[in-house]
């Protein structure tokens, strides 16, 4: 008997050490305050866009931001380690072209996959006068995957971060997503639009020297993703030089860029 106690008795103190590390070793849940601060203050260091936002458009994001991050998936892609960086600048991106919204548009997507660099995919090219197919492959820094899923490449996203020009992969994908998920909208609009990307080619046909990237003039499709990118940038300077593109996408996304304040220099960033 005696026996008996003595091993229940060491079970038991097994079973009361266990427990004690157990709870030792979990973390305390961190509260949302302490989280959202944190990535205020990431954005403040990373994202100059951050310093032209109205502070009713900051609070905007950052609870925007909490049910994007909550909700999309972020997979690395050959080995490639997915970190809270990554995450919220990708996120507080996507997030910036729908602040003009009241609903949360992005039930839809699945997931973002990251690349190190630009990515290579197949592709299969079909010509419109002969039906003829030509298959290869294609370098990219960025996709959308019809209303599925976003890929994208690290060092592309930093670039677009931190040059501003009017470059930016994340607004460029996530304004194809947007289109594929909620195609249509007003029929003058569309002509309108159309009639921009008329004057571009033409501009790129005559070889000069345009404001909005020449790859814009492929397709309406790339013209709206490429005019969203200098718009939300370069907000001033697309106002400026192509006022009905400016209303058009103002009317869009229902907000106006170019009257935010200018951004704020930043210190020199560092390289991740």
């Amino acid at each position: 008997m005696a026996r008996v106690l003595i091993i229940l008795l060491l079970i038991a103190i097994v079973l009361a050490w266990w427990y004690l590390r157990k709870k030792r070793s979990v973390a305390p849940l961190e509260s949302l305050e302490t989280r959202t601060a944190r990535w205020q203050s990431l954005l403040e260091r990373d994202w100059p866009m951050w310093q032209r936002l109205p502070a009713e458009q900051r609070a905007t994001l950052l609870d925007r931001l909490e049910h994007f991050l909550e909700r999309v998936p972020f997979t690395g892609a050959h080995g490639l380690v997915v970190t809270e960086e990554m995450r919220v600048l990708v996120g507080a991106q996507a997030c910036l072209i729908t602040l003009g919204s009241d609903d949360y548009p992005f039930d839809d997507l699945h997931g973002v996959t990251m690349h190190r660099d630009e990515f290579v995919v197949e592709e299969a090219v079909e010509d419109e006068d002969t039906g003829v197919v030509t298959e290869g492959y294609q370098t990219l820094s960025g996709q959308a995957i019809e209303s599925d899923r976003i890929v994208l490449s690290w060092k592309d996203v930093l670039e677009s971060v931190r040059r501003q020009d009017g470059y930016n992969v994340v607004i460029h994908e996530f304004t194809h997503f947007l289109e594929h998920t909620r195609p249509g909208g007003d029929r003058a609009a569309r002509v309108a639009l159309e009639s921009c990307l008329a004057e571009l080619r033409s501009a790129v046909d005559r070889g000069e020297q345009t404001l909005l990237d020449p790859y814009g003039a492929e397709d309406i499709t790339e013209f709206l993703a490429v005019a969203a990118e200098f718009f939300f940038e370069r907000s001033t300077e697309l106002r400026e030089q192509h006022p009905l593109l400016y209303v058009l996408l103002r009317d869009s996304f229902h907000l106006d860029p170019a009257s935010w304040e200018a951004p704020v220099a930043l210190p020199s960033q560092t390289e991740h």
